[in-house]
Parts: structure tokens; sequence; C-alpha cells
């Protein structure tokens, strides 16, 4: 047996692994495309009406205010349009000198439509805003999980509330999701980051009971040498904890 007979299993392993994550990645996307779908006919009306107001007006005041609205509305769209595609397309493994706050607020502009069309009132506190090198594309993943979790979690409507914080004590970035929502009984919670299992069942489309979301979370967190942590009471809701260490022995100055 030659060398590259035993490293041939780990490589195939690996590539099997990257595949689960970008499989996941992209049904994330899925499950965001209907709301952003939408968001973009709402986007395209107010240029339409807008250049239409602006082209029979007469006013110069009015006329600017039309193209403002105009241009306003096409960053909207190339904010939304620029995130969903890197946010599909981030398969780089490297890590990267990040913003953590920075990665929730690009994750809240994809998930904005979907939240505020299922009546999810979203709080962010940043109690800091701490740096590390972590893979971005990744850390998103994180968030748009555990994100979409939560609203399902709150089929009536609900709190979302996300923190940040800067753990200088330990050296590490925090990140908190916490909702209002159903909630996870005890005997569930220890088997929820396992592969496969879910407590929700799947819609008409057969999305959202795959049991994948919380099990990659915990595999993406696992390679940054970090920790995830549950709290939840039925009833009331339920909050991860992400913490993710700032820096590694092996991580550039």
């Amino acid at each position: 047996m030659t060398s590259e007979d035993v490293l041939a299993p780990v490589s195939e392993t690996e590539a099997l692994r990257q595949q689960l994550l970008q499989a996941q990645r992209l049904s994330s996307v899925g499950e965001l495309a209907s709301s952003i779908a939408h968001e973009f006919n709402n986007i395209l009306t107010t240029i339409i009406n807008s250049a239409k107001l602006g082209s029979r007006n007469q006013n110069p005041a009015e006329k600017q205010v039309a193209f403002e609205r105009i241009v306003k509305a096409g960053q909207r769209a190339a904010a939304i349009a620029g995130g969903m595609l890197g946010f599909a397309r981030k398969g780089a493994t490297h890590r990267q000198h990040c913003d953590i706050a920075q990665l929730v607020e690009e994750v809240l502009i994809l998930t904005d439509k979907d939240l505020s069309k299922n009546r999810v009132h979203v709080e962010t506190k940043f109690h800091a805003r701490p740096v590390a090198w972590v893979v971005p594309g990744h850390i998103e993943q994180i968030l748009v999980n555990l994100i979409l979790n939560a609203r399902q979690a709150m089929p009536n409507g609900g709190r979302l509330k996300i923190e940040v914080r800067d753990n200088v004590e330990t050296d590490t970035a925090e990140i908190k999701v916490s909702d209002t929502g159903l909630g996870i009984a005890p005997d569930q919670l220890r088997m929820i980051f396992e592969p496969f299992y879910t407590t929700k069942q799947p819609d008409e489309y057969g999305r959202g009971g795959t049991g994948l979301g919380l099990s990659v979370c915990r595999q993406i967190i696992e390679q940054h040498h970090g920790r995830i942590r549950v709290e939840s009471v039925v009833g009331k809701g339920s909050a991860f904890t992400v913490k993710l260490p700032k820096r590694l022995i092996d991580d550039p100055e």
C-alpha cells in the first residue's frame, strides 16, 4: 500500500464534507429565495414608479427626490444581490481577519425580508465589535442556520435577538442568537446537533426537516476550535451561544 492509498480516504472524506457544507449553504439560499424575490419585486415597483414620476414632473426639486429614491432602491437591490451571491459562492476555506458584528449585519440583509414577512422583530446588540481569524462564509452559514431555525420556531411571529460580545478573559468572540419561540424539550436538547435529527417536520417543499443545519453548525464551530451552547425552555424560547477563539497559535500576525 502506498502513501497515496493511505491519504486517499482522508481526502475523499474532506471532499464529501465540503460538498455537505455547500449543499447545506444552497439549501439555506433556497429557503430565502421566495422572500428575496418578493423584495426585489417591491424594489422594482419603487424604481418604476419613481422613474415615471421623475420623467413627468417639471419641478426640479421633485425630480431630484424621485431620482434619489431610484438610487436608494438600486443600492438596496445591489446589496441584497451581492450578499446572496457571496453567501452562495463562499466556498473558500482560508481564514480572514473579520469583524464578527459586520458578518451579522451582512446576514441580516439577506434574512430581513424573510423575518419581517413572518412577523419576527429583530433586535441587535453589539456590546463590542470583536475581530477574529475565521472563514467568513462559514460563520455566515452558522448565522443563517440559527436565524432560520429561530424563525421556524416562531410560527406566529416573535422576537429575535442577536448579541455580539468580546470576551477578553477567554479571548473569544461570542455570538448569541435567542428567540421567543416554541422551545426545545429537555430530552431533545442532547440530540439536536446529531446529523439527520430534527424536531421540525418538513414543509410542503420538503424544507426545514433535514436535520443537517445544526450538525453542520457544530462541524464548522469545531473546525474553528470554538464551542456552541444551547439553553431552551419549552414555550418560552431558545438561545444559542457561539464562542469563537479570536486567534489560534498558527494564525498570522
